[in-house]
């Protein structure tokens, strides 16, 4: 049986880990939104997960219904996360199949 060419496997790790970098750098400056209540509430987020921005629509301030509110910042927080996993998701995906190693 034929031993894995060390200097081959690591160049390739080498060149993952240059894409990869590259890849977290470009998702740090792209933008994902999610919109919520029928635009009542807009968030922000960047490819690596952060939110950057909310912005609440003076319409959903209703002192006798924070619940409400709370309620549409938590939906907007959550869909603008999911939509910034995703852009991640598509960036990183490509970067990690290369080496073809399983769970990743």
């Amino acid at each position: 049986m034929r031993q894995p060419d060390m200097n081959k496997m690591l160049q390739q790790v080498q060149q993952m880990q240059e894409q990869m970098a590259k890849a977290q750098d470009e998702l740090a400056n792209e933008i994902v939104e999610a919109s919520v209540g029928g635009g009542m509430v807009t968030v922000k987020a960047n490819g690596a997960g952060e939110i950057v921005e909310v912005k609440i629509s003076p319409d959903a301030i209703d002192p006798d219904d924070v619940e409400s509110l709370e309620d549409l910042v938590l939906a907007g927080v959550n869909e603008a996360l999911r939509n910034a996993n995703e852009l991640m998701q598509s960036k990183l995906g490509g970067a990690m199949g290369g080496l073809g190693l399983p769970g990743l």
